[in-house]
């Protein structure tokens, strides 16, 4: 990215726009790339040439879902984006749902480590809490070329806006430890520590009230 491209995206990320569904192609790829070398995604990923197309495909469903279910901001430049769903639209997929995602899902882990997909949203599933209604940062994540630049905390200080104007909380699950302390800047606790299986990496809940 020239300078000019990441002073654009830096400003952009203060105050994102929301996302629509032109935008999907371009959110996933930005989100794709940007989780490539995440540790939990690495885990459950196939192992291959595909590696690449298929973390492509399952973001591109994500972001589909999102875009029905939540809000999608990303700077007007793209290059980043961040996913936001109010807690009452999670819970259980109903079985027409699973069938109709589990092709990609398939074509993400492959059949040898299906089962870590499966152990992973099932940690999830189990740990969420959902006593209090709430909104659930999904996932944020910006471009490897432009990391490191601000664009993150960014982007996620523009979400919490939002957030706080609704006065709820907010919860994330965070897959990286070096991302800990980034949210802890943004006033996020760490609640627990998740652990899908005795060989998969470790998840940090992450818990913040309003403000």
């Amino acid at each position: 990215m020239t300078e000019a491209e990441i002073i654009a995206l830096r400003r952009g990320s203060e105050t994102p726009v929301r996302a629509r569904a032109a935008d999907l192609q371009g959110v996933a790829e930005d989100l794709s790339a940007a989780f490539a070398t995440d540790p939990m995604f690495d885990w459950f990923m196939r192992d291959d040439a595909k590696r690449d197309a298929a973390r492509l495909r399952l973001f591109k469903r994500l972001v589909g879902m999102a875009l029905a279910d939540g809000e999608v901001l990303q700077p007007a430049s793209g290059g980043a984006a961040s996913i936001w769903l109010p807690s009452e639209s999670l819970g259980p997929s109903s079985l027409l749902e699973e069938l109709r995602v589990m092709p990609t899902v398939l074509a993400a882990t492959g059949f040898s480590r299906l089962s870590r997909m499966s152990a992973m949203r099932a940690a999830m599933d189990k740990h969420h809490p959902m006593e209090r209604p709430h909104v659930y940062l999904w996932f944020v994540g910006v471009r490897p070329e432009a990391q490191g630049l601000g664009v993150g905390s960014r982007l996620i200080a523009a979400g919490l806006e939002r957030v706080d104007a609704l006065g709820l909380p907010a919860y994330l699950e965070s897959s990286s430890p070096a991302n800990v302390p980034l949210y802890r800047r943004h006033g996020f606790e760490v609640t627990r520590e998740i652990q899908p299986r005795p060989d998969s990496p470790i998840m940090w809940a992450m818990w913040r009230e309003p403000r």
